[in-house]
């Protein structure tokens, strides 16, 4: 009697048991409910009675147990309870088919199942099966062994017996222990089972010690799950034998040391789970060879090294690439443009730097990605707009800076969006109103201004954050933000009238000289209220130590890629090094010790540099003295880094640079005359005992990412005693003049200028702006 998936209700009748010829019931997966009729375990001519996937309840009628010609029950996937009987099989032996699991069975498994020798498919998982797995288990050898999700123990050898006996059992191909209390040490025996074993779950115990060196024997596994216990020691270099594995889960264990290279033959891979481990080193490159992979999970460890460039090879990745929580170094490679069908990229937490490449727009898959606490810098590529398939990104806690892209407005699927804790600045685009799915967004604690957009989705900004941007106005009303300042008339025409007015050069200058007195009594009121020391503050003067192994590794060998700079008495690199624990970017000044007057020169900055504290100086982070790799003498000092270079790269621009600058405003131009005046009158009036630069000119000036100026290069300052000091400012004499006397850098004369008629305001200013 065949009623298999027809949606039957109500109870079995129990004049079935009336036919008593039939051989075989199959009622599996309807929605059957009451008991089953006690009447059927007394139709001897039952060979098969299958009820799995109802509603049924109560106990089996103890009569199914005594019937010899069954070959099959099945009651799985029901709500069946009470005690196994002790002689379950020893009436039955003919039975082959034996599926219990789903149902709410307790007490202890029958060692009396042995007598059931012809089982073939034993499933008792999912019940509340207790003790330990009787010996006798192993001796029935079935091909099918089930008895996951329960609560059966084990803590000695004696209670993983049944594993030993099972090594016997060569047509044994699944075997599930998972989700039990199993504890104590796998037994190595488990490298005896059969080499056509293709399943074995042993994860979600308490399993404890080594993996047995002998699982690499089981050369036919397709699934292995070891996760979830507390296995420790190394993964063995023989687990690439098992080269048919599609899925390697072992995550949520102890295990240590170094991924072998050998898990680059298991080239059927198709999952490998390893994460919150203590593995540690570089990943293997061998891992490029899993050309058929769709996930890899190893957040969580103590990884180290640049991302493998292999990895972000594997077309294949489709559902989750997960490396958060180790530490990496380095940039995003840029093969990361390979991974154009994975939906879930998870980096965050590590310790990466560089820019966002552009390559990462050809993910059009992403769905999510997260490259949060990082150390990624320069500005977010307006290309990522270009991923419309993206719900969730998140940037926080990164060194991000410029403009939030207008273009991210156009990723109307986007549902979380997190940009906190960068140096982003400039208005929040209109264009975000359209991101109708934007349900999270955060912007705090970054550099943004102007007023918050008040139409779209920033109507209703429940679970919108904006704080710590002192600019931000307007908004709706529930942001409690300040009002914007309307922009008057009277104001429009004066910006107005200064353009008309620059074009007569007399009151041109007069302007620019009143502007520049402005600018240089407003920045002096506010330079007390002014903390900032370019990101790095060291109290009590205790600077960090750096090697030079550091610095070698930072620079890539002091590689050409990474010069930004020489001057007479050596280069400067840029450098990205671990920096209170955080990876960072800064400027190496090596010193050419074969220059005669280099060393002095080193000595002279180390001394001017660790006595002043100015917004607008280079800090200096530390300095590094000791011996390079052939024991010659090493000399160089650790800076802060200026991304937008010298000044005199943006007054004299190469038109063959790859890199093509738009220029400096009037605006900026007199921002930086200000920088300068300013740093130059705490050198000389505000510095215990003065300063005087020397060699002041604008390839000494250096601007930060918000063009910022900063006076660079004391290799030749002076610092004077108080009395030599006052003789100097009092005398008319050059004597002291130290760098290029009379030095006016070719083209100085833009510095300040927009014509040629205000040549001579560029002169007024020499008191603020060069130091003689």
């Amino acid at each position: 009697m065949r009623m298999y998936r027809n949606r039957f209700t109500g109870i079995i009748p129990p004049s079935v048991a009336n036919l008593s010829a039939l051989e075989a019931i199959d009622f599996a997966a309807n929605q059957l409910e009451g008991v089953i009729p006690e009447g059927l375990g007394k139709m001897t001519s039952l060979s098969s009675i299958r009820l799995s996937e109802n509603h049924l309840a109560g106990t089996i009628p103890a009569a199914f147990f005594n019937l010899s010609s069954l070959t099959a029950f099945a009651v799985a996937a029901n709500k069946l309870h009470g005690k196994l009987p002790s002689d379950l099989g020893a009436h039955l032996p003919n039975l082959k088919d034996l599926l219990l699991g789903t149902n709410r069975f307790t007490g202890y498994i029958p060692a009396s199942l042995v007598n059931a020798t012809k089982i073939y498919r034993l499933d008792m998982s999912f019940n509340g099966l207790t003790g330990r797995l009787p010996p006798e288990i192993g001796m029935l050898c079935p091909k099918h062994l089930s008895v996951s999700e329960n609560q059966i123990v084990a803590s000695t050898p004696q209670d993983w017996e049944f594993m030993t006996l099972l090594t016997n059992c060569t047509r044994l191909r699944v075997l599930r222990l998972s989700g039990n209390m199993l504890g104590g040490v796998l037994p190595s025996s488990v490298g005896n089972l059969s080499a056509q074993l293709q399943v074995l779950y042993v994860g979600y115990n308490m399993i404890s010690g080594t993996i047995p060196f002998g699982i690499s024997n089981l050369v036919g596994l397709n699934y292995l799950t070891l996760s979830y216990n507390q296995f420790t020691g190394v993964l063995p270099e023989s687990m690439g034998r098992l080269n048919l594995l599609q899925r390697l889960y072992m995550h949520n264990n102890l295990l240590t040391g170094f991924i072998p290279s050998s898990i680059g033959n298991m080239t059927r891979l198709l999952t490998l789970s390893a994460w919150r481990n203590k593995f540690e080193g570089p990943l293997p490159a061998s891992l490029g060879s899993l050309q058929e992979i769709t996930a890899i999970d190893l957040a969580y460890n103590k990884f180290t090294g640049q991302l493998p460039k292999e990895i972000f090879s594997l077309s294949s990745l489709s559902d989750t690439l997960d490396l958060r929580g180790n530490y990496f170094v380095g940039p995003l490679p840029h093969e990361i443009g390979s991974l154009t069908v994975l939906a879930n990229l998870y980096l965050s937490q590590n310790n990466l730097s560089g820019t966002l490449p552009n390559e990462l727009s050809n993910c059009q898959s992403l769905v999510k990605l997260m490259l949060d606490h990082n150390s990624l810098s320069s500005t977010i590529p307006s290309s990522i707009s270009k991923m419309r398939g993206l719900a969730f990104l998140n940037l926080t806690r990164n060194t991000l800076s410029g403009e939030i892209p207008q273009g991210l407005g156009l990723m109307a699927g986007i549902q979380e969006l997190y940009l906190a804790h960068n140096n982003l600045s400039g208005h929040i685009a209109e264009s975000l109103e359209n991101m109708a799915s934007l349900y999270q967004l955060d912007l705090s604690f970054n550099n943004l201004d102007g007023k918050v957009p008040s139409e779209g989705v920033f109507s209703n900004m429940t679970g919108f954050l904006f704080e710590g941007n002192s600019g931000l106005c307007g908004g709706i009303s529930e942001l409690h933000l300040p009002p914007c300042p309307p922009e008057s008339m009277e104001h429009t025409m004066r910006k107005r009238n200064l353009i008309i007015t620059i074009a007569t050069p007399t009151a041109g200058i007069i302007i620019c000289l009143c502007v520049v007195l402005v600018f240089f009594v407003i920045r002096k009121k506010s330079k007390a209220r002014s903390t900032t020391m370019g990101g790095f503050q060291f109290m009590d003067d205790n600077y960090p130590r750096v090697t030079y192994a550091e610095l070698v590794q930072g620079t890539s060998g002091f590689a050409t890629d990474n010069l930004i700079g020489r001057g007479r008495y050596g280069s400067v690199y840029k450098c990205d090094f671990l920096l209170n624990t955080m990876m960072t970017t800064v400027a190496v000044k090596v010193f050419d010790l074969q220059q005669s007057g280099s060393s002095k020169s080193f000595l002279a900055e180390c001394e001017t540099l660790g006595r002043i504290r100015h917004r607008n100086l280079i800090s200096v982070i530390t300095c590094c003295s000791s011996s390079d790799s052939n024991q010659n003498d090493f000399k160089a000092l650790v800076l802060e880094f200026m991304p937008n270079g010298s000044l005199d790269r943006w007054l004299h621009m190469d038109v063959h640079s790859s890199q093509q600058l738009q220029g400096l405003t009037l605006m900026q131009r007199l921002n930086i005359a200000v920088d300068i005046a300013d740093a130059l009158d705490y050198l000389h009036n505000n510095c215990e005992p003065p300063i005087i630069h020397c060699d002041l000119k604008p390839s000494n000036i250096l601007l930060n990412e918000d063009l910022v100026a900063h006076i660079g290069d004391f290799g030749l300052a002076k610092i004077l005693s108080e009395p030599a000091a006052e003789q100097l400012i009092n005398s008319k004499s050059s004597i002291g003049i130290r760098g290029t006397i009379g030095y006016v850098a070719p083209g100085s004369s833009n510095f300040l200028t927009l014509h040629s008629a205000t040549h001579i305001f560029a002169c007024k200013m020499t008191i603020f702006v060069y130091d003689m």
